[in-house]
C-alpha cells in the first residue's frame, strides 16, 4: 500500500512534437521542447523522469534524458542521415518515471506522442548534364531564337539546391547566348564561309550557386544557305470556267539540299467542303439530276424550291439557291406537311428514300427526317427516317393486310457520317424485308434490325411531315430535326446501278493526273473515289517531280460556282541517315475559279396578236409563243491592239457573243385575272413532254414544264402551249408572262409578256376581211424591251404595251384622220381667201397659193365593217376632234411614215396595205 501511494501519477508530454534535422547533423530540433511532467513531483524516484522510449520500425533517432527533475530530454539520430535518400521521419516517443526506488519497480509510461522530424538538404550534389554532348546545324544568314537546348540535373533533394538556375557559356568571343532555360541561340548571323562549325563549352550553376561537376561540349554546324522543299509553285492559282484541266504546278520541285532521300510521299489535298454540298455540283432540282444519272420516272420530290405549285416550303429558311444548291435548314422548331397527293408510291412495292444531309453534333432525343404518321386518333409512325445517337434509323412498320407475326420494322445504321457536320449523300433502297444503304455511294447493312407486328386495321388517313413527326392522337409535332436537308426525294423502283448511285453524287470537280507518256511510272498512285485528294509515293526525285508538274484541276461544270478552293501539299522524306534527314515544310496555296461569263437569256417572238373567238373556243386553240426564239449570249471584253499603256484613250470593247447550254424550267404566268377552270386553260402535248423527259404542273396562275433540256427543245415545247376559251364571247384580250432559268434559278431570262386579243365578228364575211387585214397587228418583237411600232397607247401598267381592241383602233385612225384633213381642208382655204384679199391689197404675187383643185381623200374599205358603229363614235369624235388634234397629227404623221418604209421594202405589199388604210395623197399639193 505504500509503494502506490509513493507513485501514484504517471508521467505527461504533449501529443505532437515537431522536429528539423539537417542531414550533416545528429540534433534535432523541436517544437514544442521535449519535457515530461509528473505530479509526482518532487518525490525522488516516483516524481522524476527516467527515460523516453521511441516505437518505430528502423527509426535511425534516440530520445535521451537530459534532467531527470525537470523531465527535459532531446532527440538525436544515430546514424548519417541521407536527404536525397529520405526526407522526413515519422515515429512515437512515451516518457517513463523512475518508479518507487532504485531499481525502476512500478514505474508509469505516459501517452505515446507523434514526433514528426524533417531532414533539410545540404548542397552536397554538383549539377550534371543530361548528355555526353550536343550537336546541332543551323543555315547561315539566319537568326535563330532556339538552335538547341542543353539541360542538367542536380541530385539534392530541395528545391534550391536541385533547380538549375543558370547556365553558361565558357568558351570566350563566339557569337551565341544561352538563356536559364539552357536554350542556345546565335548572337548574330552566321557565315558558312567564315566558319564552318562552332564548338562551345557550356556549363550549369544550381540556386546554390554550386558549378557543374563537368563541362559540356556543344557543336553547331554552318550550313550553306539551302532550302529543302517545293519550290517554283504559286500561292494563288486562277482557274478561268470553260477552259478544261489547269496544271497546278507546271514548274514545281523539290528541293532535298543534297540529302541523302531514299524515298518520296506527297499528298495533295483539295479542300471544297465550303461550296455547295461538299464540292461543286450540278445544281438541278433533284429531280432533274435523277432524270439525266438515269434514274427511272415516278419520282416525288418532298422539298422542291418554292412554286406556286409547291409552295408547302415556303416558310423554311434557305440559301439563294443560285451559285449553290438550295437546302433547308431545320433549326429545332421547324418542319413542313407534304400535300397528300404529292407521294403516290406503293409501299408493297420496292422503293427508294434519298436526300443529302449535314447533321451534328449527336444528341439523345429523335430527330425525324422523314415520317409518316396518322393525322388524328392516334400516334402510330407507318414508316419515318430518323437520327438517334449518331445512328440513322428507318422504321417500316406492314400493313394489317401482312398478317399478325413478328416481321423487322426498324433498321439501324451507326455511321460517323451522321454527325460530323459535313455533307453527305444518303440512298436507302427498301425491297422488304431487306433494306440497303448507300453512304456516299458506299453500302452499309443494317445493324441491328428489330422485329414488330404490323399495324392494326384502320381508316385513319395518314400525314407525311418533313423535319418532324406529326402526333395525330395530341395533334402536335414532335421529333423535330437540327441540321440542313436538301434533295429528299422518294421514288418508285430499287436503285441497284451503281452507276446511278455514284452519278448522283459525284462532284464535278478535283484533281486529275494524266499518266500518258510515261507519267508515273516506278510510282505510287492512289486517288481517293471523290478526288479531292492524291497520294504519290517513289524513290526517283526526277520523276516524282514530272509527276507533280502533271497534277491539273479540273471542273466540268459549264457554270461553276465561283470562289476559292485551298489546296494543300503534304510530304514525307525518308533519307538514308534518319538523324539528318529534311523536313519538307507543306504547301499551302488556293484555286481561284473564277466567275463565269454570265448567260443572258433572252426571249423573243410575237408579243401582241390578235385571233377570232372561234379559235379561241376551237379544240386546237391558240398557240401562244408561235414564233418563240430562245437564246443566250454572254458579253466578253476583247482588249484592244498594241499597247493600251502607250494610249490612255484606248479603251476595251465589249462583245456579245452566243452560246448554247441547258435550261431546266420554263414557267407561264396569267397577268391579270387567275385563269377560270370552268372556261379557260392552259393546254400542252403532255405526250411531246414525256418524250423529252420534261414534266408539266399547270394551277389556275399558269404552267411550270420542268426537265434539263436544250434550249432548242424547250423552243419546240413551248410552241405546243396553247391557251383555250370556249366562252370567248365575253373575252376581249388576255395577258401571258413567260420566264425561263437554268440552274435551279441561277440564270433567269427576262419577262417575255404576250397579250392576244379577241376579234368578235357579226358575220362569216366581215370576219374574215379582218383576217385579211391582221397582219398590221402582228408584231415580230426580238428584244422584250422594244413596244409596238405605230401604236403606244397611254396605259396604266408601265412597262407593258396595252393595245386595244382590232375594230376600236380602225375606227379611231380612221376617223380621227377625216375629221383632221376635213379641219385642215377648211382652215388652208381661209387663209388662200385672206392671203390673196393681203396680196391684191400689197401687190406681192409671191405668196403660197393653196390649190384644193386635186385634193383627193381616200377612204378605207374596212369602213364597211364599221358602218354600224360609225355614226355614234363619229359625233363623239367630232366633240373631242379640237382636244386630240395634235395627238392625231403625231398618229398620222407616224402612219405616214410606216408606209413609207414599207413601200421602200417591198412596193407590190405597199399597194395592198393602201387599199386596206386611209391614205393622204399630197402629191397635188402646191407649197
Amino acid at each position: 500500500m505504500s509503494s502506490i501511494k509513493v507513485n501514484k501519477h504517471k508521467p505527461w508530454i504533449e501529443t505532437t512534437y515537431h522536429g528539423i534535422v539537417t542531414e550533416n547533423d545528429n540534433t534535432v530540433l523541436l517544437d514544442p521542447p521535449l519535457i515530461a511532467l509528473d505530479k509526482d513531483s518532487p518525490l525522488r524516484f516516483a516524481g522524476e523522469i527516467c527515460g523516453f522510449k521511441i516505437h518505430g520500425q528502423n527509426v535511425p533517432f534516440e530520445a535521451v534524458v537530459v534532467d531527470k527533475s525537470t523531465g527535459e530530454g532531446t532527440i538525436r539520430s544515430k546514424e548519417k542521415l541521407d536527404c536525397e535518400l529520405r526526407k522526413d521521419y515519422t515515429f512515437t516517443i512515451q516518457a517513463y518515471d523512475c518508479g518507487k526506488g532504485p531499481d525502476g519497480a512500478n514505474m508509469k509510461k505516459s501517452h505515446k506522442a507523434t514526433v514528426h522530424i524533417q531532414v533539410n538538404d545540404v548542397n552536397e550534389y554538383a549539377p550534371v548534364f543530361k548528355e555526353k554532348s550536343y550537336k546541332a546545324s543551323v543555315i547561315e544568314g539566319k537568326r535563330y531564337d532556339n538552335i538547341l537546348k542543353v539541360e542538367a540535373v542536380d541530385a539534392d533533394c530541395s528545391p534550391q539546391f536541385s533547380q538549375i538556375c543558370s547556365y553558361e557559356i565558357v568558351t570566350p568571343d563566339v557569337p551565341f547566348a544561352i538563356d536559364k532555360d539552357g536554350y542556345i541561340k546565335n548572337t548574330e548571323k552566321l557565315n558558312y564561309g567564315k566558319e564552318h562549325q562552332y564548338k562551345l563549352t557550356v556549363t550549369a550553376y544550381d540556386c546554390g550557386k554550386k558549378r557543374a561537376a563537368e563541362d559540356v561540349l556543344v557543336k553547331i554546324s554552318i550550313k550553306p544557305t539551302c532550302k529543302p522543299g517545293w519550290q517554283g509553285w504559286s500561292k494563288r492559282m486562277e482557274y478561268e470556267p470553260g477552259t478544261g484541266t489547269l496544271a497546278l504546278f507546271p514548274n514545281i520541285h523539290l528541293e532535298t539540299c543534297d540529302e541523302p532521300i531514299t524515298s518520296v510521299q506527297a499528298t495533295i489535298e483539295l479542300e471544297t467542303n465550303h461550296i455547295g454540298k461538299g464540292c461543286d455540283r450540278d445544281t438541278y432540282s433533284e429531280k432533274s439530276l435523277h432524270r439525266l444519272c438515269g434514274a427511272s420516272s415516278g419520282t416525288a420530290e418532298l422539298l422542291p424550291p418554292p412554286s406556286s405549285t409547291a409552295n408547302w416550303t415556303v416558310g423554311l429558311p434557305t440559301d439563294n439557291g443560285h451559285d449553290s444548291d438550295q437546302v433547308f435548314e431545320f433549326n429545332g422548331t421547324q418542319a413542313v406537311r407534304v400535300p397528300d397527293n404529292v407521294v403516290t408510291i406503293n409501299m408493297k412495292e420496292p422503293f427508294v428514300i434519298s436526300v443529302w444531309m449535314r447533321h451534328g453534333p449527336g444528341s439523345r432525343e429523335k430527330e425525324t427526317i422523314l415520317c409518316n404518321s396518322d393525322k388524328t386518333d392516334m400516334n402510330r409512325h407507318h414508316y419515318s427516317l430518323y437520327v438517334h445517337n449518331c445512328r440513322l434509323v428507318f422504321l417500316f412498320r406492314q400493313d394489317p393486310s401482312e398478317g399478325q407475326s413478328y416481321k423487322p420494322a426498324e433498321f439501324h445504321w451507326k455511321l460517323n457520317q451522321v454527325c460530323d457536320k459535313e455533307w453527305h449523300h444518303y440512298v436507302l433502297n427498301v425491297e422488304f424485308p431487306t433494306v440497303m444503304l448507300y453512304v456516299d455511294g458506299v453500302s452499309f447493312d443494317p445493324f441491328p434490325v428489330t422485329e414488330d407486328y404490323p399495324l392494326h386495321p384502320s381508316r385513319i388517313e395518314s400525314q407525311l411531315v418533313v423535319g418532324a413527326c406529326w402526333q395525330g392522337g395530341e395533334l402536335r409535332m414532335a421529333q423535330f430535326f437540327r441540321g440542313t436537308l436538301a434533295g429528299l426525294m422518294i421514288r418508285s423502283g430499287k436503285l441497284e446501278n451503281k452507276k446511278v448511285i455514284d452519278c448522283l453524287y459525284t462532284c464535278k470537280e478535283g484533281l486529275d493526273l494524266q499518266t500518258a507518256d510515261g507519267i508515273g511510272k516506278g510510282l505510287k498512285i492512289h486517288m481517293n473515289p471523290s478526288q479531292s485528294a492524291l497520294t504519290l509515293e517513289g524513290e526517283d526525285i526526277d520523276r516524282f517531280d514530272k509527276a507533280m508538274q502533271h497534277i491539273s484541276y479540273l471542273n466540268s461544270r459549264q457554270f461553276p460556282t465561283p470562289g476559292i478552293r485551298r489546296i494543300k501539299i503534304t510530304s514525307t522524306v525518308k533519307c538514308s541517315s534518319e538523324d539528318a534527314c529534311i523536313a519538307v515544310p507543306f504547301v499551302d496555296g488556293y484555286i481561284m475559279v473564277l466567275q463565269p461569263e454570265e448567260p443572258k437569256i433572252s426571249l423573243s417572238g410575237i408579243n401582241h396578236f390578235a385571233r377570232s373567238a372561234s379559235e379561241f373556243e376551237s379544240p386546237e386553240g391558240v398557240a401562244l409563243f408561235p414564233e418563240l426564239r430562245i437564246i443566250s449570249t454572254i458579253t466578253r471584253e476583247v482588249e484592244p491592239e498594241g499597247d493600251g499603256d502607250e494610249d490612255p484613250t484606248v479603251q476595251e470593247s465589249l462583245v456579245s457573243e452566243e452560246i448554247m447550254h441547258n435550261l431546266d424550267t420554263c414557267e407561264v404566268t396569267v397577268v391579270g385575272e387567275e385563269l377560270s377552270q370552268e372556261q379557260e386553260s392552259l393546254e400542252v402535248d403532255v405526250v411531246r413532254l414525256q418524250q423529252k423527259g420534261m414534266e408539266m404542273s399547270s394551277s389556275n396562275l399558269g404552267m411550270i414544264i420542268t426537265g434539263v433540256d436544250t434550249m432548242a427543245s424547250y423552243e419546240e415545247v413551248l410552241h405546243l402551249i396553247h391557251y383555250r376559251n370556249w366562252h370567248a364571247v365575253s373575252l376581249f384580250d388576255r395577258k401571258f408572262k413567260l420566264v425561263c432559268s437554268e440552274l435551279n434559278g441561277r440564270y433567269v431570262s427576262n419577262e417575255f409578256k404576250v397579250e392576244v386579243n379577241v376579234i368578235h365578228t357579226a358575220n362569216p364575211v366581215d370576219h374574215a376581211s379582218h383576217i385579211a387585214a391582221q397582219p398590221q397587228f402582228v408584231q415580230p418583237i426580238h428584244h422584250s424591251f422594244v413596244d409596238l411600232s405605230g401604236h403606244n397607247l397611254a396605259n396604266a401598267h408601265p412597262g407593258f404595251s396595252v393595245v386595244p381592241s382590232t375594230a376600236t383602233v380602225v375606227i379611231v385612225v380612221c376617223v380621227s384622220f377625216l375629221v383632221f384633213m376635213i379641219i385642215l381642208g377648211v382652215f388652208r382655204i381661209r387663209a388662200a381667201h385672206q392671203r390673196t384679199m393681203r396680196d391684191q391689197d400689197s401687190g406681192k404675187e409671191n405668196e403660197m397659193d393653196w390649190d384644193d383643185s386635186a385634193l383627193t381623200i381616200t377612204v378605207n374599205p374596212m369602213e364597211t365593217y364599221e358602218d354600224q358603229h360609225s355614226s355614234e363614235e363619229e359625233e363623239e369624235e367630232e366633240e373631242e376632234s379640237e382636244d386630240g388634234e395634235e395627238e392625231d397629227d403625231i398618229t398620222s404623221a407616224e402612219s405616214e411614215s410606216s408606209e413609207e418604209e414599207e413601200g421602200e421594202q417591198e412596193e407590190d405589199q405597199q399597194n395592198v396595205n393602201r387599199q386596206q388604210q386611209l391614205e393622204w395623197d399630197d402629191s397635188t399639193l402646191t407649197y
